[in-house]
């Protein structure tokens, strides 16, 4: 997905990721809250949403926020934004896994399979392959 790094809420997200790298994570955390606050469209609300969801205290308020980040990307037309959803559904998938919900984690770890040939053939795509695979392997197993 192509994202616009003149983008305020970009850039508000970005500047939020600086922050974590920093070891801020309330000051990154409000400014995620900022871009979730001031998006103005379905695609700037996913990504705010998505970064949102890394800051929350518990797994059930990270599980609400993935979910939001999933419905809005959904609501997204066309192929750009397919590249996005077996992340957020391997999200969804490891909240329900934490959760012991183990029926809803596999199903959504298979959605999340279902998507990974929109993702790139790189070391990102490769996580998040791995990430998904290995949920399978072990939810499967439990």
């Amino acid at each position: 997905m192509q994202i616009d790094p003149e983008n305020h809420v970009n850039k508000l997200c970005g500047q939020g990721m600086l922050l974590e790298g920093e070891g801020k994570p309330n000051e990154a955390s409000a400014l995620f809250h900022q871009a979730w606050d001031e998006a103005t469209n379905a695609t700037e609300k996913f990504i705010a949403a998505h970064y949102v969801a890394r800051h929350q205290q518990s797994v059930a308020d990270k599980l609400k926020w993935d979910e939001t980040a999933l419905n809005l990307a959904l609501g997204i037309e066309g192929d750009e934004v397919k590249p996005v959803y077996p992340s957020l559904y391997l999200n969804i998938a490891k909240c329900h896994e934490d959760l012991k919900n183990l029926d809803k984690a596999l199903e959504n770890y298979q959605l999340g399979l279902s998507f990974t040939q929109f993702l790139p053939d790189d070391g990102y795509g490769n996580m998040i392959r791995a990430g998904i695979n290995n949920g399978i392997e072990r939810v499967s197993i439990l």
